[in-house]
């Protein structure tokens, strides 16, 4: 089987990943898409994604103005 390309990811690809909870999950849900991964490489997947997330999130705070001092303060602003 393939392995992933992160450079032809569709947004719904992504999507579909940032809601897998575990691991075992995000292998099904590559397997479906005709990809398989071991465990490891999907427990990496996950930690990137929840950086990504993780980033997303503090930009919109920061955008949004919604941020108290002790959260801004958390996340460095």
């Amino acid at each position: 089987m393939p392995t992933i390309n992160k450079n032809k990811l569709t947004k719904e690809q992504i999507e579909k990943a940032m809601a897998c909870g575990t691991a075992e999950e995000l292998m099904a849900l590559a397997k479906s898409e005709g990809v398989e991964l071991t465990k490891e490489e999907a427990d990496a997947y996950l930690a990137e994604l929840a950086d990504v997330e993780l980033q997303e999130g503090s930009l919109k705070m920061a955008a949004g103005g919604s941020c108290d001092s002790y959260v801004c303060s958390m996340v460095g602003l």
